[in-house]
C-alpha cells in the first residue's frame, strides 16, 4: 500500500525557531516510517521541519495519490505539546485536502488526543493516542486489507467517531523493550540539508536521539499525553552504538538526547559512560535532567565522562513557594549546588525558567532573578506557565480561560489565563530578565570585547525596568507587590 507520512509541525511557521537555525528532523515520524517501511508498504515522507509551508503538503496530497495519509507528530519535540495552532491549522487543511480526494487519514498528535473535536470535523478517520509505533501499524494493515470500519473497534489506542458518538478503543500496553524498536531510516529525508544548516549557522551538526520514553515525575503542569508516568529505556550499549553509527555515517558532531529525563535508571549514565569510552567516542551532547538527580552519586562525574557538554534543567523558579506549588520534588538549595557542581567539573548548566505560575508574587519573581545572577547559567529558556489539558494545573486555571487556549507559535508567551499581573508585563519581563541575565554573564566574563553588546543590554535593561515598574505601582493589580 503507498502511504504518505508527514509531520504537522512546519518550522517555517514558527518564526523563533526559523530565526534560531537549529532544525532537527522529526524523530517520531521517522520511527513511524521506518515500521512501516518494514511491513512491506511503499512509504512517501513529507518533511515539514525543511518545507517552504504546508501549501507544499497539499500539493504532494495531491499528487501523489496515496492509498493512506498519516498525519504524524514528531512527539519527542517539545514543541508539540504546546499544541500551537498555527500547526493545528495546517494539519486540518491537510486532512480536508485528502478527504477531498478521498484519501482516507489518520492523525497522531499531542493536540489531536488533548482536541479531537477539530480533526473529527475536518474529516479524519481516526485519532491515534499513547504511544503510536505499533497502532499505526496494525491500522494500516487494516486498511490495506480493507477492513478497517470492520477492524477498528479491535484496534487498541484509537479514538473515532461512529454514528456520531466518540468511540475509544482501550489503551495500548507501551513498548517494554525499546530496543526491539528499529533505527529511524535517515534515506527518508535530506540529511545533508540539516547538516548544511548546522554548519552554516552554528559550525557543527547536530543530530537527536531518544534513550527513553515517558517520566514518572508528578509536575502538576506538565502533560503527558502519549506516555503518561511510565519510563522505559534504552540499553546503554544501543545507545553507544546508535551514536558511533551516526559519527561514523552522518559525521554529526553533538547530539540532542531528547528525553525528559536522562539516565533515571539507577547505573544507567555510569553503564553508558563505559560503553562510550570501549568505543571511543568523542561526540558531544545535551540532555535534559534534574538537579536532584544531577547530586546523586557520581552523576555528573559519569555525564561528563560519556562526552555531556551541556545540561538543561527544570529550574523554574527560585522561590521554594512556587517550586512546592508545582510540586516539582526539587530545592532551589538543589538548584544552586547542581550549578555548582557541574561548572566545577566544567559541564555547562542551562535553566528553564518559568513565570506566572498561580500565587506567584514580585518578591518571588526577584528570587527566581536572583537565582539566575548567582548560579550564572550558562544559558536560560524562558516561558510563562502554559495550561495543558489533563494536567491539575490546566483544572485550576480554566475557570480564567477564554477564547484563547493555545500559543500561535512558539514566540507567543502569551498568557492563557489571569495571573498576578496583566498579559502584556509577562512579555515585558520576558525581554527583562533576558536583558539582565546578558549584562551579568559579560560582567562575569570580563569579556570588554563585548563592550558594545553590554551597551545595547544595558540601555535595554534600564528601559524595561522602567516600564515594569509602571507595572508594579498599578493599583489594580490582584495582590499587592512592591518596587524594588
Amino acid at each position: 500500500m503507498k502511504i504518505l507520512i508527514g509531520q504537522p509541525y512546519f518550522r517555517v511557521l514558527d518564526k523563533k525557531e526559523l530565526i534560531r537555525q537549529m532544525p532537527y528532523p522529526p524523530l517520531g515520524t521517522l520511527y513511524a516510517a521506518t515500521i512501516l517501511k518494514n511491513s512491506g508498504h511503499e512509504i512517501i515522507f513529507y518533511d515539514g521541519m525543511l518545507s517552504s509551508g504546508p501549501r507544499d503538503f497539499i500539493n504532494m496530497i495531491k499528487t501523489t495519490k496515496a492509498d493512506l495519509l498519516i498525519i504524524y507528530d514528531d512527539e519527542f519535540n517539545y514543541l508539540t505539546k504546546m499544541c500551537l495552532s498555527n500547526m493545528r491549522e495546517a494539519a486540518l487543511c491537510s486532512i480536508r485536502a485528502a478527504k477531498s480526494l478521498s484519501i482516507p487519514v489518520i492523525v497522531y498528535s499531542s493536540d489531536a488526543t488533548d482536541y479531537y473535536s477539530f480533526y473529527t470535523a475536518a474529516g479524519c478517520d481516526a485519532i491515534i493516542y499513547g504511544e503510536g509505533e505499533m497502532t499505526v501499524r496494525e491500522v494500516a494493515e487494516s486498511f490495506e486489507e480493507k477492513n478497517f470500519i470492520k477492524k477498528r473497534r479491535e484496534i487498541d489506542g484509537l479514538k473515532f467517531l461512529e454514528d456520531g458518538q466518540l468511540i475509544i478503543t482501550p489503551q495500548r500496553k507501551m513498548i517494554a523493550d525499546l530496543d526491539e524498536i528499529p533505527e529511524p531510516d535517515y534515506s527518508f529525508i535530506d540529511i545533508e540539508m540539516y547538516r548544511n544548516i548546522w554548519l552554516k549557522n552554528h559550525g557543527y551538526f547536530s543530530l537527536n536521539i531518544s534513550t527513553t520514553r515517558g517520566c514518572p515525575y508528578k509536575c502538576n503542569w506538565c502533560a503527558k499525553p502519549i506516555y503518561g508516568k511510565t519510563y522505559h529505556s534504552r540499553s546503554p550499549q544501543k545507545i553507544a552504538q546508535q551514536i558511533l553509527s551516526l559519527q561514523r555515517n552522518y559525521s554529526v558532531d553533538h547530539i540532542w538526547i531528547t528525553d525528559d529525563i536522562f539516565g533515571l535508571k539507577p547505573n544507567w549514565i555510569k553503564d553508558f559512560a563505559s560503553e562510550c569510552k570501549k568505543l571511543n567516542l568523542n561526540t558531544s551532547y545535551k540532555c535534559l535532567s534534574r538537579p536532584d538527580l544531577l547530586l546523586k552519586d557520581k552523576t555528573l562525574s559519569y555525564l561528563k565522562d560519556s562526552g555531556c557538554s551541556t545540561i538543561w534543567i527544570g529550574a523554574e523558579s527560585g522561590s521554594q513557594k512556587i517550586l512546592d506549588a508545582m510540586e516539582k520534588g526539587t530545592t532551589v538549595e538543589q538548584i544552586y549546588e547542581a550549578a555548582e557542581e557541574a561548572h566545577r567539573l566544567g559541564i555547562e548548566i542551562a535553566f528553564f525558567i518559568q513565570f506566572g505560575y498561580t500565587g506567584e508574587g514580585w518578591n518571588d519573581i526577584r528570587m527566581t532573578r536572583k537565582m539566575i545572577k548567582d548560579c550564572m547559567p550558562d544559558d536560560i529558556g524562558i516561558s510563562v506557565s502554559y495550561p495543558l489539558p489533563g494536567t491539575k494545573f490546566y483544572e485550576t486555571v480554566k475557570g480564567q480561560m477564554k477564547n484563547k487556549t493555545n500559543w500561535k507559535d512558539s514566540d507567543d508567551l502569551d498568557m492563557l489565563f489571569s495571573g498576578n499581573f496583566e498579559r502584556s508585563f509577562y512579555k515585558i519581563l520576558h525581554r527583562f530578565v533576558h536583558a539582565e541575565y546578558r549584562i551579568n554573564k559579560i560582567l562575569t566574563e570580563k569579556n570588554w570585547k563585548k563592550a558594545p553588546r553590554l551597551l545595547f543590554y544595558l540601555l535595554k535593561f534600564l528601559r524595561l525596568r522602567f516600564v515594569i515598574s509602571g507595572y508594579i505601582r498599578e493599583e489594580n493589580f490582584k495582590h499587592a507587590v512592591t518596587s524594588e
